[in-house]
């Protein structure tokens, strides 16, 4: 799956995981050993987010139930914990710097495609 910005077309993330069940939810990202350039992890529900048991630093893209940003943090260290965004309810967990990199700012509203650019949610 890939997550595209709504408005612009462009392509945030090429490679989207999810972990929507809860063991899913618990274990994230963590005890992995890294995460690729292009790739992320979708958590739903997920209003807030550790970095605990990790070894990398990661950017995170907080979601509204509209896939709106509604807040983003950039790289956040293993061992720490998460802000909290009122209206959150879901993360995407992307390699450090890839906020930067496509410019990821609050108020953009993201959609989840598949391979053939047909919308999933």
């Amino acid at each position: 799956m890939q997550v595209i910005d709504r408005q612009t077309n462009q392509l945030i993330v090429q490679d989207l995981k999810t972990a929507y069940t809860f063991w899913a939810r618990l274990k994230g990202l963590m005890m992995t050993k890294s995460l690729s350039e292009n790739a992320g992890l979708h958590i739903a529900p997920c209003p807030s987010i550790h970095t605990f048991f990790m070894t990398y630093s990661i950017d995170v893209i907080y979601l509204n139930e509209r896939k709106e940003v509604i807040g983003i943090e950039e790289n956040l260290s293993p061992g720490k914990i998460g802000r909290r965004f009122s209206g959150a309810k879901s993360v995407i967990e992307l390699p450090a710097g890839r906020i930067r990199e496509v410019s990821i700012t609050a108020g953009q509203v993201l959609a989840f495609v598949n391979g053939e650019n047909e919308q999933v949610s």
